[in-house]
């Protein structure tokens, strides 16, 4: 039956450089010592009650024909796995929260009103506000679409009412049924756990997709660009993969989270549709078998995806399921190797907040400007609907072969509003209107040692290491993809290029340009957060904290 959800035990079938039998007895060890510290005081002890987890890991098949997001208007051709969610409440005294972490794409901005109706049909099922119950997107790109209309409209990130209307395609009904009957009764299962927390490298699947000419301007790096820039070009990216472990009184894992940053685009074809979880749900289903004790069902994972608006894995558009599957792979076993590593909590507790950083906006561009570009585009447009193969360049975007002319046409053809709108901004006199800031509603987390920053955004990978360069916590793990999305949000270097992801408020309804320092200012507003929670743990003074 499509819509009957299920729990995942799926053995891996391929050889990992871990045999399981050592796995086992690693993590025996590892939970011998781990138990052993647990016993120590924790700080912040005194504020903190015992933190409590339960999770569940569930799949929903995508049905045959659903529409995807892809500009070809193409449906799914074939669906090659199901796509895997994972949720986690945590319960912390008075504290409660939810992280539903999955393999859908729902966090391009249209999907805005999708998300907060997920949120709340979780929070019902969870009997939590729906301010609690966040949502964590893989950014996979070989997915369905959960509803047949998608909302494009400018927003500060607060709810929409809850009578906005949403008509589901049938995958969308089928994961609302295995959302509801995961999160129903998983209150009941909440458990003692201590958090356990590590960090492996991994440096073979992801390659920084933004380039440079030699005049300096930008472009978007795809697999057939980075061909020719080097053998196996990998460039300036985050290898880093956070594992956090949470770990019951009885040595049992109860629940994981592993975290990587790149766009899973390795299946990814716009003209071919597969569905599949990529490399995130095989390296997160790896590690669920590797945690879990001898016999067992695989223990629950999350993958949480990095600031990877500027990162992609490699093969986009060529690889397929098996080179995606072949990455997962490499992805698990180096967040299984990084289990032998494993450090205790040192900190008590779990802390969650919302903080809105206030990202600035720059000027429109002049009307000169914005007359040019509009030409530029039609020309463009008139010469891709007409089959011209030279339409690979267009107001600083840049576009692959790989592509159709049509589909190209397509992505110029959805800019071509945003310049409309701000010509008609420039002719009427009144841009001084225009909000100077975009409101970021972020999400700050503290599991014990643990930091995690979730935005609601693609963000460059520049965010994520200002908040891991000012974090004072042991790990500090940046996300984005988080709730739902503005779209790409630049770092204070990456300002004012051109390509699409630096540029990409042309496809918004509708921002400004950014200003620095831009993004930067989320990962300070969350560093910010954490510092006085520190404080308050380290001195026991609640007063010391000002969120």
């Amino acid at each position: 039956m499509l819509c009957r959800p299920f729990h995942l035990s799926l053995n891996c079938s391929f050889p990992c450089r871990l045999a399981a039998p050592v796995w086992f007895l690693l993590l025996a060890a590892v939970s011998a010592s781990s138990m052993a510290a647990a016993y120590a005081p924790l700080v912040g002890s005194g504020h903190h009650g015992q933190l409590q987890a339960a999770a569940i890991r569930f799949g929903t098949m995508v049905a045959p024909e659903t529409q995807t997001g892809s500009a070809t208007g193409e449906a799914v051709r074939t669906v090659a796995s199901p796509l895997k969610t994972t949720v986690l409440m945590l319960e912390d005294r008075d504290s409660q929260l939810a992280l539903v972490m999955t393999d859908f794409n729902f966090s391009i901005f249209r999907d805005y009103a999708v998300t907060w109706a997920l949120r709340r049909e979780a929070a019902a099922a969870l009997e939590l506000p729906v301010e609690n119950v966040l949502l964590f997107f893989s950014h996979n790109h070989s997915d369905g679409r959960m509803a047949q209309e998608r909302t494009m409209t400018a927003f500060d990130g607060a709810a929409p009412g809850p009578g906005t209307e949403i008509t589901w395609t049938e995958t969308g009904k089928c994961f609302r049924k295995g959302l509801r009957t995961a999160c129903t009764g998983l209150r009941s299962q909440l458990e003692p756990v201590s958090v356990e927390w590590a960090e492996g490298r991994e440096d073979r699947i992801t390659y920084n997709r933004k380039g440079r000419r030699a005049d300096g301007s930008s472009y978007f790096m795809r697999e057939e660009d980075r061909r020719k820039v080097g053998v196996d070009y990998r460039g300036d990216t985050d290898f880093e993969v956070p594992v956090v472990v949470l770990r019951g009184a009885g040595g049992q894992v109860v629940a994981g989270l592993i975290q990587f940053t790149g766009h899973p685009v390795t299946t990814f074809n716009p003209h071919d549709p597969v569905v599949h979880g990529e490399w995130p749900m095989v390296a997160a289903d790896m590690l669920g078998k590797a945690l879990a004790e001898p016999g067992a069902e695989p223990v629950p994972v999350g993958f949480l995806q990095g600031c990877a608006g500027d990162v992609n894995s490699k093969e986009m558009f060529e690889g397929g399921v098996e080179r995606a599957e072949y990455f997962g792979r490499l992805l698990g076993e180096s967040a299984i190797a990084a289990l032998e590593n494993l450090q205790p909590a040192g900190y008590a507790g779990m802390d969650h907040t919302t903080v809105v950083a206030p990202v600035s906006f720059a000027d429109l561009p002049s009307v000169d400007e914005l007359r040019v570009e509009l030409a530029e585009m039609d020309d463009f447009i008139a010469r891709a609907e007409a089959g011209d193969p030279d339409t690979l360049e267009c107001v600083g975007l840049n576009f692959p072969t790989a592509l159709s002319p049509q589909y190209r046409a397509n992505l110029v053809r959805a800019i071509r509003p945003w310049n409309e709108w701000a010509l008609e901004h420039q002719l009427a006199g009144n841009t001084g209107d225009l909000p100077d800031v975009l409101p970021v509603r972020t999400e700050v987390i503290r599991l014990g040692d643990v930091a995690i920053m979730g935005i609601p955004a693609e963000p460059l990978l520049g965010i994520g290491r200002v908040f891991r360069s000012r974090s004072p916590f042991a790990l500090a793990i940046p996300c984005g993809y988080t709730n739902y999305s503005y779209g790409y949000i630049p770092d204070a270097p990456n300002v004012g290029d051109g390509e699409y992801m630096s540029a990409f408020h042309r496809y918004t309804r509708y921002f400004p340009p950014f200003a620095q320092p831009a993004g930067d200012v989320i990962a300070e507003t969350a560093a910010q957060v954490l510092i006085d929670w520190k404080t308050e743990l380290d001195t026991g003074d609640k007063t010391a904290a000002t969120h």
